[in-house]
This record gives structure tokens, C-alpha cells and sequence, in this order.
């Protein structure tokens, strides 16, 4: 990895194309390295993944609409929409689909100056790649770079200290991981690149305070305007330049400011792209933070036993923990029992106390309303309080793998003064967890998600076209998709009409 120094440049100052980020990113993307082998099979995992989250929500009503816009706008040759047969449009599949993967916040992630979900990239990729006739490699090569880029990003330039959402490094990536796919060329790519940034920047209200569906939008659009960036950069259409560095870019504007320096890690030229065997996944539909809370909650409920027990639990832990989803973040509506299943997700002190109550943790069972409203639940929940721990905030930011965690040390008083401790680093699901998830663990997630939603015949043909991709030839790529019954889709709420019929 090579890393490069970006800054604010001056707009009298002389400073190469060459030299800009966004070209440095368009030459990355547009290397011939071949994608090593166990960059593919993770590949082929987040794609079973991605399948598995999105079959869970295909009926939730956010999905629901998604999907209506896009039966809006058949096209030939188009892209799949999961649930449905057909051909659409593929920035309206991109979003469709981008939607269902989000919906529950339960895919992969990447956590180091700023967060991800380089999942994300899958959909609009993909969606490509099926209405421009590519093969099941020229897939595997556009999602390599798609990882590749958000990820290095995600290590480098942080977004959350200015309150930019984190899918501005997500729009980027995708238009790299499409000029990728497509073949084109640096210029086309740095073009699309500069686009896709400047029309997916956006402030992080979308996870403050009582946070809506537009968390799981939020990344959908991103990907949606990234096909539109490549379209129209195809076509000969620019972007503000330079995108990052100029004197009103983003970093000057929107970031650091004038003065602030980011190093960026980037493969040189003929390196592999394998970030994303340093990215995982989720074993519960929670906020990553959580993974391992939930796992520590399960391991402490022996030792406390009756949780009407508890007098106080602090979680300590790392400053994004207490901040974005612990009482660091002041917002009274982590504690309502009210509030919506997307900011229960963003909720850990909800999460421990149901994951101790319950000793399991379910997409939907878990955030019910009736099981919010419990009063020994809202009673425990209102007990339990997150403080930013220093050593865990190092751990947060460690770029040794070993070093790195993600968890908590919890601190649960009794009401008869004994004091229970237990601490745990990453999740069982992570790679360096107790359980980590393998092609096995990947299936498994597939058919309990799929289940009741997707047929078992239908299960078993994605299962074997997933597993295959990198073999797909053009006319096989629209088989990766998912489709449902009739009966299955009534089961969703009607999508009310909208602009598009």
C-alpha cells in the first residue's frame, strides 16, 4: 500500500491532475491485477449475505416502497429487484435493492477513522453489471474495487468528527467499483468519481437523534447516484475539481478545513485489492457496537441471574460507542420505548438489557413494540449507562488487528452491593472471535433469514448460481437474484402512490 498526503490546494496553485485523489483512486481502479482467490470467496460470502438481510425485509415498508419505485421504471436489458421478476432500470434496481440490504442494519462492516458498510457497494455494482451484459468475473473485479476503496477511505479520512454522513465515502467507491466493472477509463472513472462525491455528501442527522427508514435510504441513494455519475461521466460530462483537495472541496469546506492533511492508503500499482478480508459481518441486526455487547450480555446472564437484581450497569467502551449509540450522545430518544426500530438499533443500552433479559437477540422479535414496552425492560434499560473508556477508544483506532476491538467492559452493581465485571473485545462472530463466520456461517444466516420469505427451491438455486460467480457468463448474472411468491408479497403493506406509478 502506498499512502498518499491530501490536502487543501489553493485554486492559483499548480497541482497536477495526476496528483488528485480522485484521479490517484481512477488509477487504482482501472489497474489489470488480477483479484487474488480469497479476495473472491470473501466476495462471494457479502453476496450470500446481502441476499440473506435483504430476504428479511422484503416486506418491511420501506423495502416495500423501494421496490415500487422501481417496478416504475421497467427497462430492457435492466437489473433484477429481489422479490421480483423482470427487468429495471439499473440506477431504480440499484436503489430498490440498496434499501432491502440496509433495512436492518445487518451486513458487513468496516470500523477505523470513519465507519462503513462496504456492503452497500453490492447493489449498484451488481445491478450494472447485469444490464451491461458483464460476466460473473467482471463482477468480482468492479466488487474488489468497491471494497477496496471505501475501505482505504474509511482508514484514512474521517467523516463523523463534522457530522458527513459515512456514505460520502460510499459514492466514490461505487462509481470506482463500476468504471471497474465496465472497463473504462481513467478519466471516465476520476470524472464519475468527482460526481458521485459532490452528489452524496450529507450531514449525519440521518442517525441523530429519532432517526427514520433514511438510514437505510441514505446508502440506496448514494449508490443510485453513482450509476447516474458513471452515466453521465460516459457521456463526456465533468465534475467540480478537484473534488477534495480544491479550495471550496470537500476536505477545505466540509472537513478538516483549509490547513488539514489526511493520508490515504491506496494498492500501487499491480498490488492486489484485498481490503475486504478486513472487513466482517454481523451475527444480530444491531448496530456493529453491539455485536459483542450482545455476546457479553449472553456470557454475564448465568453470574447475575435474576436481572431485577441489577441496581447500575456502565458499559465502558470506546468513544464512538458513547457517543453514537451510548448516553454520550444525549438523545432522550435512545431511552423511549416509543421510538423507532432504527433507533433502537442505535440504542446499546436497549440492546444490553434485552440481549440480558432474553439471552438471544432477533431482527423483529427483539425490537417489537410490545417488547420495548415491557416495563421490567424499560425499568432495566433506564439503568444502564455507557462512559468512554481510554484504552478502549485506543483499541477503537488500533490498526494492528490483535489490538483492535469493538466492545465493552461491563460494570453490573446488584442491589445487594456486589459488583459483577466482565469485559469482551470483539464479537463471536468476528474473525478473531469465538465463533467466526466461514462460507458455513454465511449459508446458515442465508436460510434462517430466507425463511417463510423465500422458497426452499429457490434458496437452493441462488445458492448454487452464488457460489458459481466468478464462472457466470453475461446471460447467467440475472440469475443472481432472489424472487418470491405472490402470496409472500401480499404480505407486505400496499405502497400508497407516489410520483411514479
Amino acid at each position: 500500500m502506498k499512502n498518499h498526503l491530501v490536502r487543501t490546494h489553493r485554486s492559483a496553485e499548480v497541482f497536477p491532475r495526476a496528483e488528485h485523489l480522485a484521479w490517484r483512486i481512477a488509477e487504482v481502479a482501472t489497474d489489470p491485477v488480477e483479484v487474488p482467490p480469497e479476495t473472491e470467496e470473501m466476495i462471494v460470502n457479502r453476496i450470500i449475505d446481502n441476499a440473506a438481510v435483504a430476504a428479511a425485509a422484503l416486506l418491511r415498508r420501506p423495502v416495500t416502497n423501494a421496490r415500487a419505485q422501481a417496478l416504475a421504471h421497467p427497462y430492457r436489458p435492466g437489473a433484477t429487484v429481489f422479490g421480483v421478476g423482470g427487468r429495471y432500470s439499473p440506477e431504480w434496481a440499484a436503489w430498490a435493492n440498496g434499501v432491502a440490504v440496509r433495512e436492518l442494519d445487518f451486513h458487513d462492516t468496516f470500523l477505523a477513522a470513519e465507519y462503513s458498510h462496504p456492503g452497500d457497494n453490492i447493489p449498484p455494482v451488481l445491478a450494472v453489471a447485469q444490464h451491461a451484459g458483464r460476466t460473473g468475473r467482471d463482477l468480482i473485479r468492479g466488487l474488489a474495487t468497491g471494497y477496496e476503496i471505501q475501505i482505504d477511505l474509511v482508514r484514512a479520512i474521517c467523516l463523523h468528527e463534522h457530522k458527513i454522513d459515512h456514505v460520502a465515502h460510499l459514492g466514490p467507491s461505487a462509481a470506482a467499483g463500476i468504471g471497474t466493472l465496465l472497463g473504462l477509463d481513467t478519466e471516465t472513472i476520476y470524472q464519475a468519481i468527482g460526481q458521485a462525491l459532490h452528489t452524496t455528501t450529507a450531514t449525519r442527522q440521518s442517525r441523530k437523534g429519532e432517526i427514520s427508514s433514511w438510514k437505510a435510504c441514505a446508502p440506496a441513494f448514494a449508490g443510485k447516484m453513482a450509476v447516474e455519475a458513471v452515466d453521465r461521466a460516459m457521456r463526456g460530462e465533468g465534475a467540480p475539481a478537484p473534488i477534495w483537495e480544491g479550495e471550496d472541496g470537500v476536505i477545505a469546506r466540509l472537513l478538516g478545513g483549509p490547513t488539514a492533511e489526511y493520508s490515504v492508503p491506496l494498492p500501487g500499482p499491480g498490488e492486489p485489492k484485498r481490503a475486504i478480508l478486513d472487513s466482517y459481518t454481523k451475527e444480530y441486526s444491531a448496530e456493529y457496537q453491539s455485536q459483542a455487547v450482545i455476546d457479553l450480555a449472553r456470557r454475564m446472564r448465568e453470574r447475575i441471574g435474576d436481572p431485577a437484581r441489577i441496581a447500575s450497569v456502565v458499559l465502558h467502551t470506546s468513544h464512538h460507542t458513547h457517543v453514537v449509540i451510548g448516553t454520550g450522545s444525549d438523545d432522550p430518544q435512545k431511552f423511549d420505548p416509543e421510538a423507532s426500530r432504527e433507533t433502537l438499533d442505535h440504542s446499546v443500552m436497549y440492546i444490553f438489557a434485552v440481549a440480558l433479559q432474553d439471552g438471544t437477540w432477533h431482527h423483529e422479535r427483539s425490537y417489537a413494540p410490545e417488547r420495548a414496552r415491557r416495563p421490567d425492560t424499560v425499568e432495566l434499560w433506564h439503568k444502564i449507562s455507557t462512559a468512554e473508556d481510554p484504552e478502549w477508544t485506543r483499541r477503537y483506532h488500533a490498526t494492528d488487528p490483535n489490538e483492535k476491538a469493538f466492545g465493552a467492559r461491563a460494570e453490573v452493581t446488584l442491589t445487594d452491593g456486589e459488583v459483577i465485571v466482565d469485559e469482551l473485545a470483539v464479537a463471536d462472530a468476528h474473525p478473531l472471535g469465538a465463533r467466526p463466520f466461514g462460507r458455513e456461517q454465511y449459508i446458515a444466516k442465508f436460510r434462517t433469514l430466507a425463511e417463510d420469505i423465500v422458497a426452499p427451491a429457490e434458496q437452493e438455486r441462488f445458492l448454487d448460481v452464488v457460489q458459481r460467480v466468478g464462472e457466470l457468463s453475461a446471460a447467467e448474472l440475472p440469475e443472481l437474484t432472489l424472487t418470491v411468491s405472490a402470496d409472500v408479497l401480499a404480505r407486505a403493506p400496499k405502497s400508497p402512490e407516489g410520483l411514479f406509478r
